[in-house]
């Protein structure tokens, strides 16, 4: 299979990329569309054959659910059944966060496949306020699953290139629609009704929209994920979920105090620093065969979210024997980065 890239940055040729696109849908087939988050790999969430296609292009693991996005907020009742005793907050929560990178966790409607829900009763849901992404859901006219559009378990995409180096050949088509301008998948949260004053929000995935962003509306609650003293995993409720995921082929170690880092002789080091400044302690740990910095010496949590996939994906082109990689702050959106280094540095 040929892949082609559609350029959007003009008027006329969006147009004609949405309706190759939706054509496409249509017809039963997978495409890679950008989000404001990372690039998504898009199929009509409604037809099962469709859906498979997905799991087939990504080598995607049955049981790992999809996000699905909806073309406008009256659509949720579609693919979803919204408890009366949540309603309120729901609809609060869309009110502030739709369109956006923030998933809702719900009781799914009976008419949305199970390969979409890997066999759960619940779907995630959410709208994406990316203009190219917008523009091909509303025009296909129903919901989109669109997990991020790379091979499972590796780096997510953030450009057209990168989904390029992921899928060519396994997919017709993708939107170009530049640099996603979150970078990091949509956080992730199940809401739990509290007869005592403000509901419990779950968060199963950090994301873009951080803890503070959810406080005034209700309480935060994090969810886990991670293996047990056995080292068991439970199947994931949402993407994002297994300990091993964001991984380059090269191996990465996410090292959370210069102390504990000794180079072995021989081996190649590429350093992944948060913002570039010796003061933190990595710098001259030894010869780095390269760095690339997240933040450069400001330390911004938003541009270090920005550049995370990017600057991993570049370094795993290097062939270096090992990534290393600094912690960021766990406050905003560096909890996020964190989660990410972290399953991406699982073993």
């Amino acid at each position: 299979m040929d892949t082609f890239i559609a350029p959007t940055d003009r008027a006329d040729l969006l147009r004609t990329a949405v309706n190759q696109a939706v054509d496409f849908l249509r017809d039963g087939e997978v495409v890679a569309l950008p989000a404001e988050t990372v690039y998504g790999l898009a199929a009509d969430a409604m037809n099962p054959a469709a859906v498979a296609r997905i799991f087939e292009a990504k080598e995607r693991p049955s049981f790992d659910p999809l996000i699905v996005h909806l073309p406008h907020r009256k659509r949720l009742a579609d693919v979803a059944v919204v408890p009366a005793e949540i309603a309120e907050t729901v609809n609060l929560l869309i009110e502030k966060f739709w369109p956006g990178p923030l998933t809702l966790v719900l009781p799914k409607h009976e008419s949305v496949p199970e390969a979409v829900t890997g066999g759960l009763p619940t779907v995630a849901v959410r709208m994406s306020s990316h203009p190219v992404f917008k523009a091909v859901v509303t025009s296909f006219g129903g919901p989109l699953a669109a997990p991020s559009a790379n091979r499972f378990g590796r780096i997510s995409p953030t450009s057209a290139g990168a989904v390029m180096k992921e899928l060519e050949g396994r997919i017709p088509l993708i939107l170009d629609g530049g640099a996603c301008p979150e970078g990091l998948e949509s956080t992730i949260i199940r809401i739990i009704p509290s007869e005592k004053g403000k509901p419990v929000f779950r968060i199963l995935r950090a994301g873009p929209v951080t803890k503070d962003d959810l406080q005034p509306y209700g309480k935060i609650e994090w969810g886990n994920g991670q293996p047990d003293k056995k080292g068991q995993v439970a199947p994931p409720e949402v993407p994002g979920q297994l300990p091993s995921h964001y991984a380059p082929r090269t191996p990465l170690r996410l090292v959370e105090n210069p102390d504990h880092f000794l180079p072995e002789e021989g081996k190649r080091y590429a350093l992944l620093s948060y913002r570039g400044d010796a003061e933190d302690g990595y710098l001259d740990l030894t010869e780095w065969e390269h760095v690339l910095v997240l933040s450069p010496g400001s330390g911004k949590l938003p541009e270090a979210a920005l550049r995370l996939f990017h600057c991993l994906r570049a370094l795993d082109e290097l062939e270096v024997d090992e990534i290393i990689a600094e912690p960021v702050p766990l406050r905003e959106v560096g909890m996020a980065i964190m989660e990410r280094l972290r399953r991406a540095s699982y073993l």
